[in-house]
C-alpha cells in the first residue's frame, strides 16, 4: 500500500494541531467523569478546544467504554470477565446492582451513583472484584464492602518463582535489583550488543503474538525517530502479570524499555497502562520521575549524550485497543480500531514514525538477558520457545497467583502442582488458557507442554498465559454465551465479519437465533446471567430471554465461524471461532453439535 493510499485526514489535521492524541483522550475522560449528559453534550467542545472538528471528540467518546458510559459522583467499576464470572457464576453483579440501586452501565436518577461493567480489573486471583472509585474491593462479599458493612478487601498478588532462577520476577523475589545493567551498557555505547544478546536469547513477545523481539527491533531500521511503546493494556481476562510487574517492580520494566530504546536507536518511549489499573498508572509515573532524577532517563543519560525519555499514558477502556495498530490509533486520539497491514507499525506507526510495540513482561526480561547473556536464556524453556513465562491462576484454584515457569512445563503440573487443583475439592469442568480468545481444554487434556505450538495443536493458545478454571456450577451454554458476549461487546467494529459475526454468534448461542434484546453484548450479558436477573432493562417476551438449553445450531453457525476465521481484519475476530469450538470440544456431549 503506497503512502498516498494510506493518507489519513484526521492524522494530518491533528499533526498540524500539535498532535493532541493522549491529551485529547485525557480531556474527554475528565469531561465524562464530571459533566452531566452523554458524549454529545461535551465531546464536541473538547475537540474544538484542540482545534479539531466535533467528530474528533465524538469518535473516541462513543467508542471507549470509560467515556461512553454515564458517570455519577460515585463511580463503581465491576468486573464481569471470565475469572469473576467463574468465581460465582455471575451472581455478584446482581447483588451489587441491588445494593447500589442502579443497573450496570447506568446511573441513579439523582446522578449520585453509577455502575460500569468492565472486563477485567486484574484481581482474577481474588475475584469477584470491583473498583469503588480507585479503591479495590474483592471477594464474595462485594456488596457488603460497597455498602460499608465490611472494609474493602485488597489482597496483594501472590507471586512465586518455580524455576529456581527467576527472570522477570528477579526483583519481586529479591534476587536482583533493577538498574544494574542499563548504566553500564549505556556508558559502553554498544547498542548492537544489546540487540545481539536479545537475538541470541530467542525471546519472543509475551503479549500473545509471539513475534521474535530482535526481529521486530531490527525491522524499525535504527531510525532516531523510532518510538518504543510498552503495552501495559493487559486486557486478557485471567491475566494480571503486567499489573504485578508495573505495581511491584516498575524499575525493571523501565530498565527494559531503556535497553530496548538503546538497541532500536529510539529516543522516546510511551507506556500505555490500562485505565482499570489505577495503582499501576500511579506507580509507573512515580518510577519514571525517580528514574529521571537518578539520571537513568532524560536528554543526557549518565553523561553519555544518549537521550531516552518515557511518558506514561492511561488507556480508556477497550480490549481491542491492546492490538498494536489499534493501540497506536488510540495514542493518536482516535477510536481504538485495528488498522490494515501493511504498512506495519515498525515502518509507519505512531504519527507515521517507526514504532516498536512490546508488552510489559517482554521488556521486563531484557535486563536479565543482557546481564546473563542471550545464550543463557536460550538454554531455558523449550528448544523452539525459549525462556520463562509468567502464568496467572484464577480464584478457583486452591493456590491462585502468578508463577514464573519455564516454557515447556507440563500444563498439568501448573494446574495441580502449583495451583493445587481447585479449591474446596471442586471438580474442574473446563480450563480456559490464554484469555477469552485463547481456548479451552478438558480436564483430561492437560498433558500438554506450556508452549504456543503445543497448545495450538490442541485448539488453544498461550496468549498472556492466564489460566481460568471453571468448575461444574456454570452451565455450559452460559459459558458459551459468556464468550460470545465478550466478543460482541469488545469487537472494535472496524470490519463486518467480526462486528456482525460476533453479534450474530451471541444471538445464535444465547437466544436461539432470535434477535437479542437491547443491551445485548453489554457487561450484563458477559456476566453470564439472565439480563432480567441483573437489572438491565430488557423486554419480557419469552422470545427475547436467553436460551440455555435446546438443540445445536444449524449451518448458519458453521458458515458464520468460517467467515469470521477467514475474513476478520485482526486476530481478535479470527480467534473467536477457535475459542468457541475449543469450548464445545472441552465440554464434549454437554455442548454436542456446537463444534461444526
Amino acid at each position: 500500500m503506497n503512502a498516498v493510499a494510506r493518507w489519513d485526514a484526521f492524522r494530518a489535521l491533528a499533526d498540524r494541531r500539535g498532535r493532541p492524541g493522549a491529551r485529547l483522550i485525557d480531556s474527554l475522560a475528565g469531561a465524562a467523569a464530571t459533566v452531566p449528559g452523554g458524549p454529545a453534550a461535551w465531546a464536541p467542545g473538547m475537540a474544538r478546544a484542540f482545534g479539531l472538528p466535533a467528530a474528533a471528540g465524538l469518535g473516541p467518546a462513543t467508542f471507549y467504554a470509560d467515556l461512553a458510559v454515564p458517570h455519577g459522583r460515585r463511580h463503581v467499576r465491576i468486573c464481569t470477565a471470565a475469572a469473576c464470572f467463574a468465581a460465582d457464576a455471575g451472581r455478584h453483579l446482581t447483588e451489587v446492582e441491588e445494593t447500589l440501586g442502579v443497573a450496570v452501565d447506568g446511573v441513579t436518577p439523582d446522578g449520585e451513583v453509577s455502575l460500569q461493567g468492565v472486563r477485567c480489573l486484574g484481581y482474577c486471583y481474588a475475584g469477584p472484584a470491583c473498583l469503588d472509585g480507585d479503591v479495590p474491593c474483592t471477594g464474595p462479599d462485594l456488596a457488603g464492602q460497597l455498602s460499608g458493612r465490611v472494609p474493602p478487601r485488597t489482597p496483594p498478588i501472590p507471586a512465586a518463582d518455580a524455576t529456581g532462577d527467576p527472570v522477570v520476577l528477579a526483583g519481586i523475589t529479591g534476587r536482583e535489583a533493577a538498574w544494574q545493567v542499563w548504566p553500564r551498557v549505556v556508558r559502553e555505547g554498544d547498542p548492537a550488543r544489546v540487540a545481539a544478546e536479545v537475538a541470541a536469547s530467542g525471546l519472543r513477545g509475551r503479549g500473545g503474538a509471539g513475534f521474535p523481539v530482535a526481529a521486530k527491533w531490527a525491522a524499525a531500521g535504527g531510525s532516531p525517530a523510532t518510538v518504543v511503546v510498552a503495552n501495559g493494556d493487559e486486557g486478557d481476562p485471567g491475566s494480571y502479570a503486567d499489573r504485578l510487574l508495573m505495581e511491584s517492580d516498575p524499575e525493571r520494566v523501565l530498565e527494559g524499555i531503556a535497553l530496548a530504546c538503546f538497541a532500536c536507536g529510539a529516543r522516546r518511549a510511551v507506556v500505555l497502562v490500562r485505565s482499570e489499573y489505577p495503582l499501576a498508572l500511579a506507580t509507573m509515573g512515580a518510577a519514571v520521575d525517580r528514574a529521571r532524577a537518578a539520571g537513568h532517563l532524560g536528554r543526557d543519560v549518565h553523561g553519555t549524550g544518549v537521550g531516552v525519555d518515557v511518558h506514561v499514558v492511561a488507556g480508556a477502556g477497550s480490549y481491542v485497543a491492546g492490538e498494536e495498530t489499534a493501540l497506536i490509533a488510540g495514542l493518536e486520539g482516535e477510536r481504538g480500531c485495528a488498522r490494515p497491514r501493511p504498512p506495519y507499525p515498525v515502518r509507519e506507526g505512531l504519527w507515521g514514525d517507526p514504532t516498536v510495540v512490546n508488552n510489559i513482561e517482554t521488556l521486563a526480561a531484557v535486563p536479565w538477558i543482557v546481564r546473563r547473556g542471550g545464550a543463557a536464556y536460550a538454554r531455558r524453556g523449550a528448544p523452539a520457545e525459549t525462556g520463562t513465562k509468567l502464568v496467572c491462576l484464577s480464584e478457583r484454584f486452591a493456590r491462585p497467583g502468578c508463577y514464573e515457569v519455564e516454557l515447556g512445563t507440563p500444563l498439568s503440573r501448573v494446574v495441580t502442582g502449583l495451583g493445587g487443583g481447585l479449591r474446596d475439592g471442586a471438580e474442574l469442568a473446563v480450563l480456559q488458557v490464554g484469555g477469552p480468545l485463547g481456548g479451552f481444554l478438558a480436564p483430561g487434556g492437560l498433558d500438554v507442554p506450556l508452549t504456543e505450538e503445543a497448545l495450538a495443536a490442541r485448539g488453544a493458545a498461550l496468549g498472556h498465559a492466564g489460566l481460568v478454571a471453571f468448575d461444574r456450577r456454570p452451565a455450559p451454554r452460559d459459558v458459551l454465551r459468556h464468550v460470545w458476549a465478550f466478543a460482541a461487546a469488545e469487537s472494535c467494529g472496524a470490519c463486518s465479519p467480526c462486528r456482525v459475526g460476533s453479534r450474530r454468534g451471541l444471538e445464535i448461542a444465547g437466544y436461539g437465533g432470535r434477535p437479542a434484546p437491547a443491551g445485548y453484548g453489554t457487561a450484563s450479558e458477559a456476566s453470564g446471567g439472565a439480563p432480567g436477573a441483573t437489572g438491565v432493562e430488557n423486554p419480557a417476551a419469552d422470545g427475547e430471554r436467553p436460551v440455555r438449553d435446546g438443540g445445536p445450531p444449524d449451518e448458519e453457525y458453521a458458515r458464520l465461524l468460517r467467515v469470521m476465521d477467514q475474513a476478520s481484519l485482526c486476530a481478535f475476530g479470527r480467534r473467536v471461532p477457535a475459542a468457541v469450538r475449543s469450548l464445545a470440544r472441552a465440554y464434549g456431549d454437554r455442548l454436542e453439535g456446537w463444534d461444526p
